[in-house]
């Protein structure tokens, strides 16, 4: 019975890997296990990337608003509460969109909180 070797699978991991390296500085572009670590190395920034992005979106979300607010007269947290009270369900994205793109609505949603 023949020896079966990995000739195969292992040329075509390394490629994969060196794929993924094109464009890195230095050898990490070119030596196998240089690149390996490198693309494990920014794998794992990506992976952080994604979840702060998430972070950094809603603290934008909630800075517009709260800019939106203090030009009508209402604090953000006011305005929030309010909003819950009248249930009124937008979420933060939405809400930031309003003020930016529709100022007239959100001054709507800003006197309907303030009537409460």
């Amino acid at each position: 019975m023949a020896r079966i070797k990995g000739a195969v699978v292992t040329r075509k991991r390394r490629k994969r890997v060196l794929k993924l390296a094109k464009g890195y500085w230095g050898a990490k572009s070119k030596h196998f296990k240089m690149a390996k670590q490198a693309v494990m190395k920014s794998g794992n920034y990506a992976y952080i990337g994604r979840r702060h992005r998430k972070r950094d979106f809603r603290r934008l979300w909630i800075t517009r608003i709260s800019a939106a607010c203090k030009m009508r007269g209402i604090n953000y947290s006011a305005f929030m509460h309010g909003l819950k009270k009248a249930n009124i369900i937008l979420n933060r994205k939405m809400l930031s969109e309003i003020a930016i793109s529709e100022p007239e609505t959100f001054t709507k949603l800003v006197d309907k909180v303030k009537s409460l």
